[in-house]
This record gives C-alpha cells, structure tokens and sequence, in this order.
C-alpha cells in the first residue's frame, strides 16, 4: 500500500518571494512544495521501515487505531497548510502552512509503514476513535477532534487575505489541540516503544506549533 501524497487540485503556481533561510520554498512556488511533500512521505517511509518491531500490534491494538486515525487527521492538516501556503497573504502563515504540511506529510509515511510492516491494511474495520478511552465520544459530525466540517474547509477555500489568515489560523489551532488529545490517547495506551517515542515528538511539535499559530493569530488581531 503506498499512501497517496496529499495534494489540492484547485492550487496555482504561487507567487515567488525571496526571503531567505526557511522562506527558500516561496523562492519555487508550488511544485518545490510538492516535491518536498513526496521527500517527506518517503523519508517517513524510510523511518517506519528502520524501526525493528519483535511483537507486532494487533489489528485492534491502540497502535494500528492510532496509526490510522491520525493518518486521517494529518491528511486534511496537510490540505490546509497547502492552501496556506498558496492564498495566506501573511508570510509567516505562508510558512508555517508549508512547514506543517511537508512535516505531516513525513509523519504519514512513518505510520503508513509501521501499518505494512505489522502485516495490517491501511483502513481497518474499527469506528474511528475506538482504539482510544471514550473515544467514541469525541466524535462530532462524524468527524475526530479538531477536524474541519467539509463547509469550513471550503469557507477557508474561498477565503483571501486577512480573513483567509486568521480563518486558518483559528482552524488549525482547533485541529492541533485536537491532535494533541489523540496523541495522549496513544501515550496512555500504547505498549511499542518506537511508535510512543514518535508520538511524544509528534506532540512536541505540535505544542511548538501552537504557540507560534497563538502569537500569529494575536498578531493578526483575531480570536481563538
């Protein structure tokens, strides 16, 4: 199974900006973007498959329903950095959507790997959230914590400028706070070393994540 990388059909070439140093993606435009998102999910590939693995989670294990619902959770994080950084006006917004998008694009490929190497299918025959305390609680609409109706997700489509900047903002601070909880959900529950050990960097990142989304969003004068 090769998990697909995720990209929006309906994103243009983006403007070109020299900026220097983490900027240097803006200096390319969209297909740098691209190609750095399919370097990601190999080199996430690559991590998964150096990670030896004596006892295999199960299919119903907490580190298989993990594995697949963050997969899940991170694809539309990916969706949303992409179209950060093609409409933000905002540089700093620009940058941390691409950041966030080639970072859990890697993230996919290690748990897609981890997957095939416990002999499991990418998609199992659990409700999502299942593998977690009282996860089935915390879907709403359908949908894990933090995630984007399908209406919000085109209201930031359509959105430019200013308001596409906080729009995304306030929408990926929701969707981190949401990735953090599953996160603990797996720190909690899970027995395999390697896959609690990338979850805890999972998590650091995030954290780091926020705060930077927080300040920008100040910055910007919107509202949590």
């Amino acid at each position: 199974m090769t998990a697909p990388v995720t990209t929006d059909s309906e994103l243009d070439e983006a403007p070109a900006a020299d900026q220097g140093g983490r900027g240097a993606m803006r200096r390319y435009g969209l297909p740098a973007v691209v190609a750095a998102l399919v370097v990601g999910l190999l080199l996430g590939y690559a991590g998964g498959l150096l990670t030896p693995t004596l006892t295999r989670p199960g299919e119903n294990s907490a580190e298989a329903g993990f594995a697949r619902d963050m997969t899940a959770h991170h694809n539309q994080a990916v969706a949303m950095g992409l179209l950060a950084f093609n409409q933000g006006r905002d540089p700093e917004v620009r940058q941390v959507g691409v950041d966030i998008a080639t970072g859990q694009q890697g993230e996919i490929g290690t748990m897609q790997t981890w997957l095939r190497s416990w002999k499991l299918d990418p998609t199992g025959g659990q409700a999502p959230m299942a593998w977690m305390k009282d996860g089935g609680g915390l879907i709403k609409d359908g949908l894990m914590p933090g995630m984007a109706t399908p209406e919000e997700m085109a209201k930031l489509r359509a959105a430019s400028g200013r308001e596409f900047d906080v729009l995304f903002l306030q929408m990926m601070i929701r969707h981190h706070i949401g990735g953090v909880h599953m996160i603990d959900g797996i720190l909690e529950q899970g027995r395999d070393d390697d896959v609690l050990a990338v979850a805890q960097v999972m998590k650091n990142t995030q954290q780091n994540d926020l705060t930077n989304l927080s300040a920008a969003l100040k910055r910007l004068g919107g509202t949590p």
